[in-house]
């Protein structure tokens, strides 16, 4: 008895690659924010804004290669993954680290004005860049489980499976 062998499952690049680190440029630029000038955490956003671009010209080009696809199944197909990696990968784990940042920066200087400033800002940096990786499972699944029970139910899109991370 001969099995038929399974074709493996695709790989996306843009969420199960290394280039899915791209999507978190603007965190690590929000992290630095106290360190660095802002027109580098301006081009982190640009990073950033360029993946989630790609992703959606990426999943529209596949919609648009199925079968039974039209125009109006690839401008789902766009507008949820565009909506989707503008939250989880920019919007809000950008405004998270920003505020986690700010505030810790503000009170390390409150509790802490002996220590000199530049001691601070690079206490701030490593305690922002150390909140990424916690951070990010978590903001997908929000923003999948709001676009679940929002934008999917009203135009469709694909909804998350439960468990399933980004």
């Amino acid at each position: 008895m001969s099995e038929e062998p399974t074709p493996a499952a695709e790989v996306d690049i843009y969420r199960d690659t290394p280039v899915r680190l791209l999507g978190y440029a603007n965190e690590v630029g929000e992290a630095f924010r106290a360190l660095v000038h802002v027109r580098w955490v301006k081009a982190s956003y640009g990073v950033a804004s360029a993946y989630v671009l790609a992703d959606t010209v990426d999943k529209a080009t596949k919609m648009n290669k199925e079968p039974e696809s039209d125009t109006t199944k690839v401008a789902v197909a766009a507008f949820d993954t565009l909506v989707w990696q503008a939250f989880a990968s920019v919007i809000v784990p950008g405004f998270l680290i920003n505020r986690i940042c700010a505030f810790s920066l503000l009170g390390l200087a409150r509790t802490m004005p002996g220590v000199a400033e530049n001691a601070r800002k690079w206490a701030v940096t490593g305690l922002g860049l150390g909140v990424i990786p916690f951070i990010v499972h978590p903001i997908d699944n929000l923003v999948h489980t709001v676009m679940d029970n929002t934008t999917r139910k009203v135009i469709g899109g694909v909804p998350s499976s439960a468990g399933k991370a980004e």
